[in-house]
């Protein structure tokens, strides 16, 4: 079997309303599906989560050229090839390699992410052909994984504690775990948007928090401390985008409350040092933004090895495959309470992993378990 062509389908909407994390401003929803194609009449279907879109989208063409007529199902052959890119090599300058002289350093992060879209199709295109899906390839055998649902976002004109009734409508539905975004306000105002999350939803519902990153060491003690008393589960992203794993175990050290981080890290090499360092408790790679399947499966192997549980960030479509596979081993899958959060994601896959009471089920369909709606495509090309 050969790849015969790589499409790219750049899909954008806008969000009915804009909306904040403690980091960024969210306009629209962006998404880039990956279309694998191969001699066999198999078709792969990936996804990048990642941005900018147009140069993510111009790597995944570049790299297409490079994959036709390797073999899909050689995707650790693949994934190599595409990785030797991004670094020196002899021969590399001229191309007498055949190859593209060494990418920019400066695109490394959408190089990355082009990489992981055709990963996770070459993944879909495995299934396919063994008639399996992804999970039971794997070794898996649970057809239903745990998840929790995200919320909590800033609204522009909505109160900023209106999470905590955003987030019981989430345990309403049959959530046993949610998610709040914080970070952006006030350190007062945001440990009051905690306590009214906990009064709202009840002692026994997991709560975790979902930081983007605002605070330097002292300041995320110090908060720590403040919503401690509130039965929080995690702390994710706590620390600024800079500050390196001996800080997370600096912080680690000075709460009871565990630490997630890993959705914004490029590769394992990177989260290796979160994980060999004990800073963290949960690693939340994400295969559609980095690097691929093949990679989380690396790290979640790493990971279960150290002791580290996984719980990949968002795409439950895909990620659920992982969960299972790993059983013990894994968290959770991570959902969005509101689906208008990931217009696109419920417009064209025919299974978009939606919960149901408190989880995410997996079919026996081959590959990751979704078919198209390319007419859904079609309306929210970008």
């Amino acid at each position: 079997m050969k790849i015969t062509e790589v499409r790219v389908h750049p899909l954008a909407t806008d969000f009915a309303q804009p909306c904040w994390t403690a980091h960024e401003r969210f306009d629209r929803a962006q998404l880039i599906l990956v279309e694998v194609r191969t001699d066999s009449g198999l078709v792969g279907i990936g996804e990048v989560s990642s941005g900018p879109q147009a140069v993510v989208a111009d790597y995944l063409r570049k790299f297409a050229e490079i994959v036709v007529g390797m073999d899909p199902l050689g995707h650790g052959d693949i994934w190599a090839r595409l990785m030797s890119l991004t670094v020196p090599r002899p021969g590399g300058i001229p191309g007498w390699d055949g190859l593209p002289p060494p990418l920019p350093r400066h695109d490394r992060a959408q190089i990355m992410a082009a990489i992981g879209g055709i990963d996770i199709a070459l993944w879909d295109i495995k299934g396919k052909a063994a008639g399996l899906p992804v999970f039971r390839l794997l070794g898996g055998t649970r057809t239903e994984v745990f998840t929790y649902a995200t919320g909590g976002f800033y609204v522009e004109g909505v109160s900023p504690m209106a999470c905590a009734e955003e987030l019981a409508g989430y345990v309403a539905q049959g959530h046993r775990a949610v998610k709040l975004k914080t970070g952006a306000l006030a350190f007062d105002d945001e440990v009051a948007r905690v306590a009214a999350t906990r009064r709202v939803i009840g002692p026994d519902v997991l709560l975790m928090l979902d930081m983007n990153a605002p605070y330097d060491l002292a300041d995320c003690i110090a908060f720590a401390q403040a919503v401690e008393p509130h039965g929080i589960f995690w702390l994710e992203e706590p620390l600024h985008w800079y500050l390196q794993p001996r800080d997370f175990v600096r912080l680690a050290a000075a709460t009871p409350i565990p630490l997630a981080h890993g959705e914004r890290e490029w590769h394992r090499h990177a989260v290796r040092d979160f994980i060999d360092q004990g800073a963290i408790r949960y690693v939340q790679f994400d295969s559609t933004r980095h690097a691929g399947f093949t990679e989380s499966l690396r790290i979640a192997h790493y990971a279960e090895m150290h002791g580290v549980k996984v719980a990949p960030h968002t795409a439950p479509h895909i990620h659920r495959h992982l969960v299972s596979a790993l059983g013990d081993a894994a968290f959770a899958a991570e959902s969005v309470g509101d689906p208008g959060r990931h217009p696109i994601h419920h417009a064209v896959y025919s299974d978009p992993a939606d919960a149901k009471d408190g989880m995410v089920h997996l079919s026996e369909q081959p590959g990751f378990g979704y078919d198209i709606d390319w007419a859904q495509v079609d309306r929210l090309r970008a």
